[in-house]
């Protein structure tokens, strides 16, 4: 390990004793203990379990309770491997290039502060040899919702997520630069206006990994936050199964549905199926109440909006290796639909950028041939039956498939 490498993990470890310090202020006082799901032995929680007042949207990021890193809990250790899947294993999956992003830029929208969002994505890209992120090199950028560097308030939960976010678009688009916009609270207005403020900074792909129940004021945010041609935004269809969620349903964004993947011997090297705990957990999907059906959307058992677009890895039996201190000790494994939205907004940027004007959700419905169709699983039981059954075709849990490379994603 080169000398300076040994320095920053020393100085990183310091850092996280202080963070781990710090959690108590972090959750809400009098917050109940997160619940605890599981399947086929593996366990989970979720990170945004309990909303603070004012909240309406939860984030999507499932932290897995039953891996123990105790080999190696915080920093880089290269005789180790973390976990969950890693870079590697999800460009193979989804047939992508390697060192792929250069002249990119992708934003991450989060509710509140991860003090620790840059160095823990430092000990991430290290961990996997990719090129450094730092806000010194220009790469990283972290501003609140107007794009100023007065921070929100840090939460535990919601650091989570960002380090889920910021370690998925850097496995899959490692050259890209990224900025990291924190809203005040995890209300859909501050949020909506944190995506707005990320296409001002120049961002061309905008991940989004939160969710809430619909209501009749969609179509208004719809107008004011979502409606941004040429700029990929992609939003993750939710955690609960069954049921469409906002702002996954505007008509506006890619709405990202969840799979579990498994290693294979089949020619892929890799099978997927949709994602589903319970009747209360797993990918969301379903039938909009209020947005109206993009042209582009043939489905005819939904008259509006019909969840989802496309999909990725979610399950979090077959989570991803995230690095994360502030509300975690280093290494873990997460899962939800907060890591098939940030996948695909990589994806997105790998096959560079949108056309003035067009609307990047559109794209995979014309390269239908160019993903991976997923057949099986359910999240829920539905009329009509595609609505949250896998079969041939378009699907409401995974959308048209995942991706085989990157022409699904070209305009």
């Amino acid at each position: 390990m080169p000398a300076s490498t040994r320095r920053f993990v020393l100085a990183l470890a310091g850092t996280a004793a202080l963070a781990v310090s710090a959690i108590s202020t972090a959750v809400p006082a009098g917050a109940a203990p997160a619940t605890v799901h599981s399947k086929g032995g593996t366990s989970w929680v979720r990170a945004c379990d309990t909303l603070a007042k004012g909240d309406t949207m939860a984030c999507n990021a499932l932290r897995v309770t039953s891996t123990v890193q105790s080999v190696h809990t915080l920093g880089v250790t290269p005789d180790a491997t973390p976990s969950g899947y890693g870079p590697s294993d999800l460009l193979s999956a989804y047939n992508l290039p390697a060192g792929g992003g250069a002249g990119q830029t992708i934003a991450i929208v989060d509710a509140y502060n991860d003090p620790n969002a840059e160095s823990d994505l430092a000990v991430y890209r290290a961990q996997y040899g990719l090129p450094a992120c730092t806000t010194a090199n220009g790469c990283f950028k972290k501003v609140n919702q107007t794009g100023g560097t007065k921070y929100p308030a840090s939460n535990s939960g919601w650091a989570g997520e960002i380090s889920l976010d910021l370690d998925m678009v850097s496995a899959i688009a490692p050259n890209a630069k990224i900025i990291l916009v924190e809203a005040n609270t995890a209300s859909m207005t501050n949020l909506g206006t944190s995506v707005n403020t990320a296409v001002k900074l120049g961002a061309k792909f905008v991940s989004n990994s939160y969710g809430g129940s619909e209501s009749s004021s969609d179509t208004s945010y719809d107008t004011s936050y979502f409606n941004h041609p040429g700029i990929a935004i992609t939003v993750s269809a939710g955690d609960s199964a069954y049921g469409a969620q906002y702002p996954a349903s505007s008509r506006y964004v890619t709405s990202v549905g969840g799979t579990a993947l498994n290693r294979s011997s089949n020619a892929r090297g890799w099978s997927e199926s949709v994602w589903s705990t319970s009747s209360t957990e797993g990918t969301g999907s379903g039938c909009s109440a209020y947005d109206a059906k993009p042209s582009w959307q043939k489905d005819t058992g939904c008259a509006k909006r019909t969840v989802s677009d496309v999909s990725a890895v979610a399950d979090p039996a077959t989570g991803v290796a995230v690095y994360q201190t502030y509300g975690g000790s280093g290494w873990a494994v997460y899962g939800g639909t907060s890591a098939s939205s940030p996948i695909i907004a990589g994806v997105y940027a790998l096959a560079g950028t949108p056309s003035s004007g067009s609307y990047p959700s559109s794209f995979p419905y014309a390269h239908t041939s160019s993903l991976n169709d997923v057949t099986t699983g359910s999240n829920g039981s539905c009329s009509p039956s595609y609505l949250c059954t896998a079969g041939t075709g378009y699907d409401g849990p995974t959308g048209l498939g995942t991706p085989n490379g990157t022409t699904a994603f070209a305009g």
